[in-house]
């Protein structure tokens, strides 16, 4: 885990390889508890057998937004912020799903610090993320993740 102290921590990373998070693993069961949530029950994420007769990924598939969705936990699993009382999500400049999920991968993120803005009262961290699939070399998401950092 990176430990990162307070707003002048994000800055002396600013432009660096911060972190790898822990693998999350991706069961079926989280994939229709969010399929569940969202109504999003297309049938390339919660039929098996149809997937096993006409998909091409030969099973079911995440949802690129679950994929997406993961991110706050894998920040969490990877970084200490140190002197941060609140951080929130700001959003999104840019996301990408190149490769799919199968059913059973194993997902993490690699975390780095593109630029920190100041903000009135604390800073704007822009993260560039690539979430990776174990055993593949294709990343399954890519995003511009933007997170505000209040002391």
């Amino acid at each position: 885990m990176r430990e990162i102290a307070g707003i002048a921590g994000f800055q002396a990373l600013a432009g660096q390889h911060v972190a790898i998070s822990e693998w999350i693993t991706i069961t079926q069961q989280r994939i229709d508890t969010f399929a569940d949530a969202t109504s999003d029950h297309q049938w390339i994420h919660v039929d098996a057998e149809r997937c096993a007769r006409e998909s091409p990924y030969g099973g079911t598939v995440a949802h690129g937004f679950l994929t997406l969705s993961l991110l706050p936990a894998m920040l969490q699993n990877a970084l200490d912020m140190a002197g941060i009382g609140m951080a929130i999500n700001y959003g999104l400049n840019k996301v990408r799903f190149p490769a799919p999920v199968p059913v059973g991968s194993r997902l993490r993120a690699r975390l780095d610090i593109v630029s920190v803005d100041a903000l009135a009262e604390g800073a704007q961290v822009s993260w560039a993320v690539t979430m990776e699939r174990e055993g593949d070399v294709k990343p399954v998401c890519v995003a511009e993740f933007l997170m505000r950092c209040y002391p």
